[in-house]
């Protein structure tokens, strides 16, 4: 059985080991694998009985020939991209001169050597440098903040000087003496607060006592300071108590210690006038604060405060506008997800998964493709803890030499990944729809104005030249 040649549907790029296909491909397995060296055999392409698909380093139509050439396989590593700087034959034999074109990150002769990005402790105040690809992320102690955790995240929120008002401050219960005329209600709970009603104090009777204090935005806290008070010349306080929060007032995260599943028991008090502070290591963010007393003495009485920054702690957008992980792999492959992911010819092999979506990637399959060309699909991001979002770039990317790419996509993010908002446009008040790719590698950034503050990330595709393919980073950071 002799094949056509492949070069009646394909021109065969050898340089860059791409197949610049010029028809449309749907094939079906062969009901035996005629391809050798791990080709996949397929039917229905073409006129020709079979097509066999080569895997890297094979060529021939039945992949029973190696690819020759310096770059043919790829020596270069980490994605690095090999090109020919002498292509001259004697007789069947390249002289084998090449340069591989490293990533950022990577050096040596083949890419190989993984650039320290740590090396120069980039870090501060007592920050854990990891090196990623082409760039290094500090996980910062308590209270500091920012990408190298140069800024300390410690002002007073207003307890003790008003700011956080009467409204913004409820309980479980309220204790009221003197026949009901003494109210120790939540707003009373202030560091400090003098008089002879000074203080929170919850119902005798109730046996699950809380008090909380809406943020009325998402605040990042590093610290609370403790008080407990005098109620008729005896002292109360609160020994110990475990801390909650929330974005929605709805659902509760009991907080706990970095690394830890125990839910963490903070120490309290020892007398009813002195202070006790606690650190939050890891900060919280949310908008919500629950305070939930454990252990008391005689009656869980409380004034306090809490200490902590607000998000928007960067004066601009432009100040903080650092890539997040997709290119750096901080993002990891389980963080990524989408509603579906492409397979070329139907090979397992040429999945467009969504983890493949990072800006630059190389290879084959280098990018996240949707199954199909709809505006219900999507790409998602789970940054695992809120973070400032300020914008992203996108890419497109080649299926075989087809070029393809999103021309215009919308933006959603969400708290739970359950309930969803879209990125508005601030003039119109309607979804923002912006603009995507002109082709398959140059990349286009798009800036959020306002930003915003998400754990879950979705990129919608909105328009596309003839599939749905992206490669993407996003920008922001983690105050």
């Amino acid at each position: 059985m002799k094949t056509r040649s492949l070069a009646r549907f394909c021109k065969i790029a050898f340089v860059s080991l791409v197949i610049d296909c010029i028809c449309a491909v749907n094939g079906d397995y062969c009901k035996v694998n005629l391809c050798q060296n791990g080709g996949t055999c397929v039917t229905g392409i073409g006129q020709d009985p079979f097509l066999c698909i080569c895997a890297e380093g094979f060529t021939g139509d039945a992949c029973n020939a190696t690819e020759s050439g310096p770059c043919n396989p790829n020596p270069c590593k980490n994605d690095g991209m090999c090109e020919v700087i002498t292509n001259s034959r004697r007789g069947d034999v390249f002289n084998n001169e090449y340069v591989c074109k490293c990533q950022p990150g990577f050096k040596g002769a083949h890419c190989q050597i993984n650039v320290n990005d740590c090396a120069n402790q980039p870090c501060k105040n007592g920050g854990v440098c990891r090196d990623l690809d082409g760039d290094y992320n500090c996980q910062c102690p308590s209270p500091y903040v920012g990408k190298q955790c140069q800024q300390r995240c410690t002002s007073t929120l207003g307890m003790e000087e008003g700011k956080i008002v009467e409204s913004q401050i409820s309980a479980s219960s309220v204790h009221r003496g003197l026949f009901g005329l003494q109210p120790w209600g939540p707003e009373l709970a202030r560091l400090n607060n003098r008089g002879i009603v000074n203080a929170w104090s919850p119902a005798p009777q109730d046996k699950s006592p809380w008090i909380q204090i809406d943020m009325q935005k998402k605040m990042r806290l590093t610290e609370i300071i403790t008080q407990g008070a005098s109620r008729m010349g005896v002292a109360e306080f609160i020994k110990a108590f475990k801390v909650a929060s929330s974005f929605d007032g709805k659902t509760y995260t009991v907080h706990r210690a970095d690394g830890q599943r125990k839910v963490k028991v903070f120490v309290g008090n020892t007398n009813n006038d002195g202070t006790k502070t606690n650190m939050f290591d890891p900060p919280i963010v949310a908008q919500y604060i629950h305070i939930i007393p454990v252990v008391c003495r005689k009656a869980c009485t409380l004034r306090m405060e809490l200490v902590g920054c607000e998000l928007n702690v960067h004066s601009s957008t432009f100040s903080c506008t650092d890539p997040l992980g997709m290119k750096s792999r901080l993002i990891s492959d389980v963080q990524l997800s989408a509603s579906s992911a492409y397979i070329t010819w139907g090979i397992d092999a040429f999945t467009w998964h969504p983890h493949y979506a990072r800006l630059d990637k190389q290879g084959k399959t280098n990018a996240w493709a949707a199954a199909t060309n709809n505006r219900s699909e999507w790409l998602q991001l789970d940054l695992e803890k809120p973070k400032r979002i300020t914008g992203i770039i996108t890419q497109g990317a080649k299926d075989f030499g087809i070029v393809q790419f999103v021309s215009a996509f919308k933006i959603a993010y969400s708290d739970d990944g359950q309930s969803w908002n879209i990125v508005q446009d601030q003039t119109s008040g309607r979804d923002k729809i912006f603009q995507g790719n002109i082709d398959n590698n140059t990349q286009q950034k798009n800036l959020f104005e306002p930003p915003f503050f998400a754990r879950f990330v979705r990129f919608l595709p909105w328009e596309w030249h003839e599939r749905i393919t992206l490669r993407m980073e996003l920008l922001g950071c983690d105050d």
